[in-house]
């Protein structure tokens, strides 16, 4: 499948952190002609597991999204929310939203809010209904809610909701389609929860036990105007090879892979260090007797917001890197 269609399928499935079923049915339908094994374990997270005689490596892409939750329903019909997730108000007022059976609104903040100091309590979801008995009619507490913005593409450049971290999904799936005689048993997992604090990969590292795991998620940029310098990395510069972020230092040897990994693909790559936010790799690498682990990183715009944008020749690097470093000959621990 073409890239930029993946994405599109990917970015539009309804997964935000602990209702992950749609977004969770789509990989699998993509990923199973490339599949030796398809498991799901409690948590939802989704295993899909190339068979070789190598060391185990697990790569792991988060397939969950922020979003909101139905906490209370007023008389008047408007829909309080709690979050799901990194959701800052002032970046998303008045943006259209969807809920899982279809039904749309717009998140909006109460008319006599601060914008610059917006708090989540000051705002709703107005799905268009008269009153309290309409809206239940619609929607329960509990149902949970995604933005509703559509996948633009632009030259190289491609804005949508929620390439954090659709756009990982997309790279581990084209990936696993590359590799067709792999030297490592690779085990390609898309994790829940992650986006409320890494807890899909916990369960999902603790069963496979993994020698080595790398993490494939977006990483912020040091690019735009007036950037606070929260990461390292620039867009249209190739992937960026993680060094550290608050969840992990990463293991000098599996950046060193890496990097050599690149270097035999004839890649241009970046260090990624962030300074605020983690990824899978906090959890993977504590694992048991600890577990040797990196991450390969996506440059990213806007993450958290309904414009997520990133370039589609680093993407394609970063599949390549992906599939560089799974065949890549691995010691055994």
């Amino acid at each position: 499948m073409e890239l930029s269609e993946m994405l599109k399928i990917l970015t539009r499935a309804h997964g935000p952190s602990g209702d992950e079923g749609e977004i969770r049915d789509e990989i699998t339908s993509l990923a199973k002609p490339f599949a030796d094994e398809i498991t799901t374990d409690t948590l939802g997270n989704l295993t899909v597991r190339k068979k070789g005689t190598g060391p185990k490596v697990m790569f792991a892409a988060h397939m969950d999204s922020i979003g909101f939750i139905v906490t209370y329903i007023e008389k008047e019909g408007f829909l309080r929310v709690g979050r799901l997730g990194g959701v800052t108000p002032k970046d998303v007022a008045y943006t259209p939203v969807r809920f899982k059976n279809g039904v749309q609104g717009v998140f909006v903040p109460e008319e006599q809010a601060d914008l610059g100091k917006l708090k989540l309590d000051e705002c709703f979801i107005d799905i268009g209904a008269k009153n309290e008995t309409e809206a239940r009619s619609m929607i329960q507490v509990g149902d949970t809610a995604v933005y509703d913005l559509p996948f633009r593409q632009n030259g190289s450049a491609v804005f949508a909701p929620y390439m954090d971290n659709r756009v990982s999904c997309a790279i581990l799936l084209a990936a696993l389609e590359r590799i067709t005689d792999p030297v490592n048993d690779l085990y390609f997992v898309f994790t829940t929860q992650e986006e409320v604090g890494l807890r899909g990969s916990k369960p999902a590292a603790y069963s496979i036990q993994p020698d080595y795991g790398i993490a494939v998620d977006v990483t912020d940029v040091d690019d735009t105007p007036g950037s606070e310098k929260s990461g390292t990395a620039q867009l249209g510069k190739g992937p960026a090879i993680k060094v550290m972020d608050s969840s992990i230092i990463c293991h000098p040897d599996v950046i060193q892979q890496l990097e050599q990994a690149a270097l035999r693909e004839g890649l241009s790559v970046q260090r990624d260090i962030l300074r605020a936010g983690g990824t899978d790799a906090g959890a993977i690498h504590t694992t048991g007797n600890g577990v040797r682990t990196g991450g390969i990183s996506v440059p990213c715009r806007y993450i958290h917001t309904p414009v997520e944008t990133v370039n589609l020749q680093d993407v394609q690097d970063c599949i390549r890197l992906t599939a560089a470093f799974a065949q890549t000959a691995l010691g055994q621990i």
